[in-house]
C-alpha cells in the first residue's frame, strides 16, 4: 500500500477524493491548524488509513516532520488566497501569497523529493490553478502565485526526466468549483478596497459583475476535477489534468487573446 502526503487537504475537494482513495493508500492528511486537526480527526476517527497531522508550510518545525516520513506520493495542494489591485495590494499581502503558494511548496517538493529520488521513484501532483494562465482583474495576487507554481512545475518535470523517469511529475489545474476558497479571497480585498482605494468608487460596480460572472461559471459539483486528481495517481503518462471541460476551453481562447 503506497503512502500519500496530502496537503491543504481541508477543502471539499480533498474530503472528496480522500473519500475515492481511503481504501487503496495509507493517506498523511495534512491541514494548517491544530483546530482543523481536531475536526478532521472526529471525521476521520473510524479510518485505519489515514492519520491527520498539523503541517503549517510556514512553520518550519511542521516541514521538518515530513523529513521522518517515507512518501510514496505527494499532493501539494496548501494555499492561500489574496485579492485587491496589483497597484496598491499591501506588498506585505503579496509576500505572505508567494511566500506560501510558491516558496514554501516548493521547499516541501523538495524535501519530499530528496528521498524519492534515494528510493529511484515516486509522485509528485501539484494542485495549481486555471487562474494561473489568464490575468484577472483584482485577483492577481493569487492568479500570478499560481501562475509561478505552473512554471515552476512544468520546469520540475524536465529535470527529472534527466534523474530518474520513474519519479512522475504531474500538474492538476482545477477552474472555478464553489468549496467556499474564492467567497473568501472575492470578498477579502473589499475590506480595505472600499475603505481606501484607487478604485473605492467602482467598488459596487466591481462586486457586482463579480456576483455575476462567479454565479454563471462556479461549478457546484465536484466530481469532473475529482475523477482527475484520482486519474494522476493511478497512471503515469499523462502531465496535465484540468476541469471543468468548458473552462479549459475558454481560458485557452482567452491566452490566444491576449497573445
Amino acid at each position: 500500500m503506497k503512502t500519500i502526503l496530502y496537503t491543504g487537504a481541508t477543502s471539499g475537494i480533498a474530503k472528496e477524493v480522500i473519500k475515492n482513495i481511503k481504501n487503496k493508500y495509507k493517506i498523511y492528511v495534512g491541514v494548517h491548524t491544530k483546530k482543523q486537526k481536531e475536526l478532521l480527526e472526529k471525521r476521520y476517527k473510524k479510518e485505519q488509513n489515514i492519520k491527520i497531522i498539523k503541517l503549517d508550510l510556514l512553520n518550519k518545525e511542521d516541514l521538518q516532520k515530513i523529513k521522518k516520513l517515507d512518501i510514496d506520493i505527494l499532493i501539494s495542494n496548501a494555499a492561500i488566497g489574496y485579492g485587491g489591485s496589483v497597484a496598491e495590494i499591501d506588498i506585505n499581502k503579496l509576500k505572505e501569497i508567494y511566500e506560501v503558494n510558491v516558496f514554501r511548496n516548493i521547499e516541501l517538493i523538495q524535501i519530499v523529493l530528496k528521498n524519492m529520488i534515494k528510493k529511484q521513484k515516486g509522485k509528485i501532483i501539484v494542485i495549481s490553478s486555471l487562474a494561473g494562465l489568464i490575468p484577472l482583474k483584482f485577483m492577481g495576487p493569487y492568479s500570478s502565485s499560481k501562475a509561478s507554481l505552473i512554471r515552476l512545475t512544468q520546469t520540475l518535470k524536465k529535470e527529472m526526466r534527466q534523474i530518474n523517469k520513474n519519479i512522475k511529475i504531474k500538474l492538476i489545474l482545477p477552474g472555478m468549483y464553489k468549496t467556499g476558497f474564492n467567497q473568501i479571497m472575492l470578498e477579502d480585498k473589499y475590506d480595505w478596497m472600499k475603505v481606501e482605494s484607487y478604485f473605492k468608487n467602482q467598488i459596487t460596480k466591481i462586486r457586482k459583475k463579480e456576483t455575476i460572472f462567479w454565479t454563471l461559471f462556479e461549478k457546484r459539483k465536484l466530481k469532473s476535477i475529482v475523477k482527475q486528481i484520482i486519474k494522476a495517481l493511478e497512471e503515469d503518462k499523462k502531465f496535465k489534468y484540468s476541469r471543468p471541460i468548458s473552462q479549459r476551453i475558454i481560458t485557452k481562447i482567452i491566452e490566444i487573446i491576449n497573445d
